[in-house]
Parts: structure tokens; C-alpha cells; sequence
């Protein structure tokens, strides 16, 4: 109990620090904005809205919090999520001027679940780029699948797979591709 009201007091600080102004450098510009993301793991129906960078910097705490949140529903085993990734949704953000949390089907998965869908669909790559942390499965409510496709194959930001007859899309930060639809 410590435990967490350290960390929650230490993060509302961290929070309200990079909030507060800093003064002016002649060669640098503005200050770089937060980045901000919103995710609802669909399998475990937890839900997350954070900033994981502030001032030009990743949030360590924030990013723990999107590992915890995109893990492996089917063995809760955690791993870093790559923040090309999270970048690239972010950027998703942007594009489609979208505030809401994404819902996600797949973040990270491990080996293991790997191999057992694999096993049952041909739609699941053997290397998938979910084992390590690069690939997300998702919808956002309120916008059409296929302009979340749009976007992501706009974005030129890696892999882009249309899944319709599942209502998801899949992003990652491989080589750029597209597939499905």
C-alpha cells in the first residue's frame, strides 16, 4: 500500500513538474508538446489515458503502465512495448483527430500464445512483430475501420493489415506492407 501511494504521489509530481514552464533558451525552440494515450484492453477491461512523454522525454512510469495494460491476456506475461509504436499511434492520433482511447485485441504476445494461434489461423505469422513488442491490434469507436486503415497506410509507419470480418486493424513498426481488404 506505501508502495503505491509513493509511486502514485511520485507521478502526480513528475506530472505537475513537467506542467510547469520552462524558461526560454535562445536555440531552442518551444517547448515539445506531451504526447498522450488512451488505450481499453478489450480481453481484461483495463483501461489507460496517460502522457508517456513530456518535454522531449519518455515517461519510464508511463511506459510500465502501457506494458502492464498491452501484455499477454492469456499468460500476463508483460514486455516492453516499443515506443516507435507508441509513436506511431500517436501520430494515428493526430491524423484522424481522435481523442478517444484505442480498443485494443492485441498488444504484446508472447511466444507461446504466438504459437498456439498460429496453429489454429493462417492469419497469424509465425515471427510475428507482437513478440517483440512492435505490432497492436485495434479499433477506435466512433471511426470507420477503414479509415483507421487509411490512416495507417498513410502514415507509412510500417505493417498495415486489414481485418474487417474481425473489426480490427493491425499496425507495426516493420517494414512498410499492407495486407487484407
Amino acid at each position: 500500500m506505501t508502495h503505491s501511494r509513493n509511486r502514485r504521489s511520485f507521478l502526480k509530481l513528475g506530472l505537475l513538474a513537467a506542467a510547469l514552464p520552462l524558461p526560454a533558451v535562445a536555440s531552442q525552440g518551444p517547448a515539445a508538446p506531451e504526447r498522450r494515450l488512451g488505450f481499453n484492453n478489450l480481453h481484461t477491461g483495463e483501461k489507460l489515458d496517460l502522457p508517456y512523454w513530456i518535454q522531449g522525454e519518455y515517461v519510464p512510469d508511463a511506459l510500465t503502465e502501457i506494458n502492464r495494460v498491452l501484455r499477454d491476456h492469456r499468460t500476463d506475461q508483460v514486455a516492453d512495448i516499443d515506443t516507435g509504436l507508441l509513436d506511431l499511434l500517436h501520430r494515428m492520433n493526430a491524423t484522424l483527430g481522435n481523442n478517444r482511447s484505442f480498443q485494443v485485441i492485441s498488444g504484446y504476445r508472447s511466444p507461446a500464445s504466438n504459437q498456439m494461434l498460429a496453429s489454429h489461423s493462417s492469419g497469424v505469422a509465425k515471427r510475428s512483430l507482437h513478440m517483440q513488442g512492435k505490432a497492436i491490434d485495434i479499433r477506435i469507436p466512433g471511426i470507420a475501420l477503414a479509415d483507421v486503415r487509411r490512416a495507417g497506410l498513410a502514415l507509412q509507419g510500417g505493417g498495415v493489415g486489414y481485418y474487417p470480418g474481425s473489426n480490427f486493424v493491425h499496425l507495426d513498426v516493420g517494414r512498410v506492407r499492407s495486407w487484407g481488404g
